[in-house]
């Protein structure tokens, strides 16, 4: 089992573009709606198509992120998946599936919409960072 003190879950998740511009009362905000969990190798954690409602960011071990049968990304301790449909609630883009054991951070759909309603200017710094993600895809699409 693994625990982490507040602080240290504020400090993994700032490390996420998608809260890097949270404030401190934000992020502890959001931090108190972070669980952990342990997941075994060989499990798949997003299925491609399926409703997605959690947002994971891997703290230890690896996965393979899957479009149909193609392998299109590895992650590892520090990476995340489910962002995008944690804000949207649309079917998961890829599968996800852990290649070893893996510890977790995660955050359900529920508690972030909570989060959106009741945290002062958080919607807004969301849909920033969100503004900032899709004009860097832009621009990796014109290379």
């Amino acid at each position: 089992m693994f625990l982490f003190r507040r602080d240290e879950k504020i400090a993994i998740l700032k490390t996420v573009p998608l809260f890097s511009n949270l404030s401190k009362r934000q992020l502890t905000e959001l931090s108190k709606h972070t669980d952990k969990v342990k997941i075994d190798a060989g499990q798949v954690m997003a299925k491609e198509g399926e409703k997605g409602c959690d947002f994971f960011l891997i703290i230890e071990g690896k996965a393979q992120v899957k479009k149909g049968r193609k392998i299109i990304r590895n992650l590892k301790s520090g990476d995340y998946f489910g962002e995008i449909s944690l804000i949207d609630g649309e079917p998961r883009t890829a599968s996800v599936m852990a290649e070893t054991d893996i510890n977790l951070l995660f955050v359900n759909k529920s508690s972030f919409d909570h989060l959106l309603k009741t945290v002062p200017g958080l919607q807004k710094k969301i849909m920033v960072s969100l503004c900032t993600y899709l004009r860097r895809a832009e621009k990796v699409k014109k290379m």
